[in-house]
């Protein structure tokens, strides 16, 4: 992404963005908000799962179609981070990126959801982080390049974007939505 302007920076954030809300909506989410703002942040995607329980979660993060289209007590919400980068970005693939400040202002932020949606104040609450890797497509590009197995890949604006890790519980914060 080297070289790139800055005005095009969103494009890619919003490129990567796309692609995990597919995925997860491929798993059985539903995608509440995209970029939900408050006075204290945005949170890239706020999604909903309904009938969760600990035998249901897959090895990596994946759940299966939901049983019931109705909200029931298991239901859970998920306020994500996507971060995307290049393969050699300085902050360990956007890692580094979610500090305490971050996560106090996406804590806040979905405080600031569950006081908009009351009706969903009893739902189990989580913070996950999405790592997106993107790379620009050459179109001189030959031979064989190893790289690790991805949740879902994606082209779009002359980029190769990877879903390359999905952090369940990336960090734990009490939601306060009073």
């Amino acid at each position: 992404m080297a070289n790139l302007p800055p005005s095009h920076y969103p494009e890619i954030g919003s490129l990567g963005e796309d692609l995990v809300a597919q995925w997860l909506q491929s798993t059985g989410w539903i995608i509440l908000h995209r970029r939900f703002s408050s006075r204290w942040g945005e949170i890239d995607i706020i999604a909903e799962y309904h009938g969760v329980t600990g035998k249901e979660q897959g090895s990596r993060g994946e759940y299966p179609t939901p049983h019931s289209p109705f909200p029931t007590p298991q239901s859970l919400l998920a306020f994500v981070e996507v971060k995307t980068r290049s393969s050699g970005s300085w902050d360990t693939g956007g890692r580094s990126a979610i500090t305490p400040q971050k996560q106090v202002k996406i804590s806040r932020t979905a405080g600031m959801f569950l006081a908009q949606y009351p009706e969903k104040a009893d739902y189990s609450c989580r913070f996950d982080v999405a790592i997106v890797y993107c790379q620009r497509i050459s179109k001189n590009l030959t031979g064989v390049i190893a790289t690790q197995e991805a949740l879902a890949t994606s082209s779009a604006a002359g980029y190769k974007f990877k879903l390359q890790e999905y952090i369940l519980a990336a960090f734990d914060s009490s939601v306060d939505n009073s």
